[in-house]
Parts: C-alpha cells; sequence; structure tokens
C-alpha cells in the first residue's frame, strides 16, 4: 500500500506542470491563437525560478520572474501572431528554441556550472505543505494512504487543482470567458460588436503566460532542486497532447494530464522490474508517456474539433 500511495502520490505532484501547460494552452487558443511555445516558455520559467532562488534564497522571488520571464514571451508571441498577422506555429517554434539555447547559454555564464544551476536551499523551494495533523494518520489504515497521496503537495499543487475550476468555470459563466470563446470562433462577430479583439487575445497570451510561468517554476522548485538542461523533457508537447485529446475542455485535459502523470511516476518505481524473468529495459518504461502522445495525436487529431479561427491572423474590415 506505500508502494501504491508513493506512486499516486508522485502521478499528482507529476501532472502538475502538465495541466498548468495545457491551461496556458487552452486560454490561448480558445482565443484563437495557437501556442506551440508552450514548451519554450515553461523552460525559460524554470530556468530564471531556479535562477533567482538560488540568488536572493526565496522560492517566491523565484516564481515572480519566472511569472515575469514567460509573460514577457508571451508577449512576444502575440505580437507577432497578432500585430504583425505572423505564423503563429514559426512564432512558437521560434521561443522553444530560443529558450532552450539561452538558458544553457546564461546558466553556464552566469553559474560556471555547464549550463546548471546551483542546488537549492529549502528556503528557496516549494516544499510539500506540513498541514497540521497529517502525521497522526500515518498509521490509520485508510486514511493515512489518503493523506499520503492527497496531502503531501506543496501549494503549487493545490493552486492548478483551483486554477481548473476558475478555468472551466470562467470559459463558461463569465463575461470575459464567453467573449473570448466567440473572438476564438468568429472574431468578425466579436468586433462587429464592438469589442478589441486585439484585446481579448493579448489578455488571453498574458494568461498563458502566467499558468507558463508557474509550471516552469514548479518544475525546478518543487519537482527539482535545481535547473538542469531541457528538464521540462516535452512536457509542453504533452500538454498539447492532452489537450487536443481534451478536446480544448479544461476537466477533461485534467484527466488526460493525470494518464501521462501516471506513466511517467510508474516509470520512476517500475525501473528494474521483470515480467516472465525477463527484465524489461529501463528506456521502454520511460518511453511510455512520448509514446501516449503520439498515439493520442495520431488518433484523436482528427476528431477533435478546434475553435474555427484558431491560427488565423485576424484582419479587420475596411
Amino acid at each position: 500500500m506505500d508502494l501504491y500511495a508513493e506512486i499516486f502520490a508522485s502521478t499528482i505532484r507529476m501532472s502538475v506542470p502538465l495541466v498548468l501547460a495545457a491551461l496556458a494552452g487552452l486560454w490561448s487558443e480558445r482565443s484563437g491563437i495557437v501556442d506551440i511555445g508552450l514548451e519554450g516558455k515553461m523552460l525559460a520559467a524554470a530556468f530564471i525560478a531556479a535562477s533567482a532562488s538560488a540568488v536572493y534564497g526565496s522560492a517566491w522571488i523565484g516564481l515572480f520572474f519566472a511569472i515575469l520571464v514567460s509573460v514577457g514571451l508571451a508577449l512576444v508571441h502575440g505580437y507577432a501572431s497578432i500585430n504583425q498577422r505572423g505564423n503563429q506555429v514559426v512564432s512558437g517554434v521560434a521561443i522553444n528554441m530560443l529558450a532552450a539555447g539561452l538558458a544553457v547559454v546564461l546558466g553556464n555564464t552566469w553559474f560556471k556550472e555547464g549550463g546548471r544551476t546551483p542546488s537549492l536551499p529549502p528556503a528557496g523551494r516549494f516544499m510539500p505543505l506540513d498541514i497540521p495533523g497529517v502525521s497522526a494518520l500515518a498509521d490509520v489504515p485508510v486514511l493515512g494512504f489518503l493523506a499520503k497521496v492527497f496531502l503531501s503537495h506543496s501549494i503549487i499543487t493545490y493552486l492548478a487543482i483551483i486554477l481548473v475550476v476558475l478555468t472551466a468555470w470562467a470559459l463558461s459563466r463569465t463575461r470575459f470567458g464567453l467573449r473570448l470563446r466567440a473572438v476564438g470562433e468568429n472574431p468578425h462577430a466579436v468586433d462587429t460588436a464592438g469589442i478589441s479583439v486585439a484585446g481579448l487575445r493579448y489578455r488571453a497570451v498574458i494568461i498563458a503566460g502566467v499558468l507558463c510561468g508557474l509550471a516552469g517554476a514548479f518544475i525546478s522548485t518543487s519537482l527539482s532542486s535545481s535547473f538542469v538542461r531541457d528538464m521540462t523533457a516535452g512536457g509542453g508537447f504533452m500538454a498539447l497532447a492532452a489537450l487536443i485529446f481534451a478536446n480544448w475542455r479544461p476537466w477533461r485535459a485534467l484527466f488526460a494530464c493525470l494518464l501521462f502523470g501516471f506513466l511517467q511516476a510508474s516509470g520512476n518505481y517500475l525501473q528494474g522490474v521483470s515480467v516472465g524473468g525477463v527484465q524489461i529495459p529501463v528506456q521502454f518504461i520511460n518511453m511510455l508517456p512520448y509514446v501516449l502522445t503520439v498515439v493520442l495525436l495520431a488518433g484523436f487529431i482528427g476528431k477533435s474539433i478546434p475553435p474555427k479561427a484558431s491560427g488565423i491572423p485576424y484582419t479587420k474590415d475596411r
């Protein structure tokens, strides 16, 4: 039971950055802006969060700078996509390449550790919350299991769940959310009603930047204790696959991300396992989340229906 509790708790932890990135893609693409640059914004945020936390000794300062940098990259993508009406896929790929290269160069220049950042102290990390009374439940059969699974996480984990609820509510119940969805479906109708299409889309990419900043900071200051090269490991693309599989709906995206997280957690705990006396290679277990990404994209990309104006630059009628 302890092993199962560890796997399920790890599933939740591994899912958090995917959930936040999927929500970022959801906000952006619901407004009509395709965001391939989730991976790059997460990676940049992870690097800046670890760097600032190492320098200032505070995880909150690291989170602030992570969000700041991620929003900056999101605004660059928004400017290229909204104002300049550029190719949104190319812009996102450029952000991914820029973040991957610049993080290593700056890390090596600042810390002289081959692109890594120094190991973070406890004050520089988002550690699991010390919830009163949880330790007393450790030996209780059912409650102890549930406490290990659900009550052993950092504050960003619980914030991610709250953000799923807020996203689902905002997109379906608020005026801003309904207008944003309308922009992704028919921007001409929104413009005719006197609502700024560019303004709504910029707000959407800013929200996406904040969420990617949270995801990146979680990776380097909660899941890990430092930044290493390419530590997002394709998480942004997994989040996009989960988003497509979920047909651009937040609750479905949450469950898809939990599935990815379960495969990643299982890979960490099942390394060296044998089946019928034959040891399964570690590489096979580690590749399962990426295989699932390809399967989801190949099997559901034709069945999922994206917003009608997604990826199409808007030109105001004269």
